[in-house]
């Protein structure tokens, strides 16, 4: 297993204008150096995060995932983020696109839908965890809201890093930054999380964040509350040896984790 490059772009999401937001990332990512294996782009970042599905929402496959193939095959490196979705005989999903050069299409839907905001009254729920393979390394894919729940995102020897995708509001600011080495401690994993900048058209405001930790929950980088690009490096090295010296997994507690009875 090599060093793992990525980039993280942290903007402002234009509200409702799918084709404004790709036109502005494509600039964006017209200027990434070479030689990156992922670039990660925020929680709908189509769209801000919207709660109208019903008009927002795209195909299966549809556009942004058209756009995201041809992105990644300029880059040849990994494009990933999450979209508002209509899919055909599932409903309305908040699904995280993982897309490769070679145009080899992982996804996963968020499992837990900020309720707070009524995202469960518009969006289906995920079921499964997703962990994608990609060049050596077992990413897992989680989106904002799943940061709370820890047994969901649990390592079980399965995955090496966690990309999380979020449209996290600057009132919970400090949540986000406790959260995000929590996680990458408890589970001995690197992590990537990208949030966005500004206000939505839902009148939210948002504060960036978005920052590369290694699994001792040490920051590797962090954007404050400017648009910018994040460049960070998973290190290999020290992820083998922190797993060697300090094996917290073999005495993990196994466990069989059901879906949670939903309350209206």
């Amino acid at each position: 297993m090599r060093d793992l490059r990525l980039a993280l772009l942290q903007r402002a999401t234009a509200w409702h204008d799918p084709e404004g937001n790709r036109r502005a990332l494509e600039a964006s990512l017209a200027e990434l150096p070479r030689g990156l294996d992922v670039v990660l782009l925020p929680e709908m970042f189509t769209t801000g995060f919207t709660m109208a599905p019903e008009t927002q929402g795209e195909a299966h496959p549809g556009p942004t995932l058209t756009w995201l193939k041809a992105q990644a095959a300029r880059l040849d490196a990994a494009v990933g983020g999450s979209v508002a979705v209509q899919a055909e005989g599932e409903g309305a999903r908040n699904r995280f696109y993982f897309v490769t050069p070679e145009g080899e299409v992982s996804f996963y839907d968020k499992r837990h839908l900020f309720r707070m905001a009524g995202e469960h009254e518009h969006y289906a729920p995920g079921t499964e965890r997703v962990v994608v393979p990609w060049r050596g390394w077992r990413l897992a894919l989680q989106v904002c809201y799943d940061l709370r729940f820890p047994v969901f995102m649990r390592n079980r020897g399965d995955y090496d890093a966690l990309l999380v995708v979020a449209n996290w509001p600057a009132p919970r600011q400090e949540q986000w930054r406790a959260l995000l080495p929590a996680r990458a401690i408890e589970n001995q994993c690197w992590l990537a999380a990208v949030n966005i900048v500004g206000e939505d058209g839902a009148g939210k405001a948002y504060r960036g964040g978005s920052t590369v930790i290694d699994c001792l929950g040490q920051r590797h980088g962090e954007l404050l509350e400017s648009p910018g690009v994040l460049l960070g490096t998973f290190s290999a090295a020290q992820l083998a040896a922190q797993r060697a010296a300090f094996p917290v997994a073999q005495d993990a507690d196994d466990f069989e984790l059901r879906s949670p009875r939903l309350q209206p």
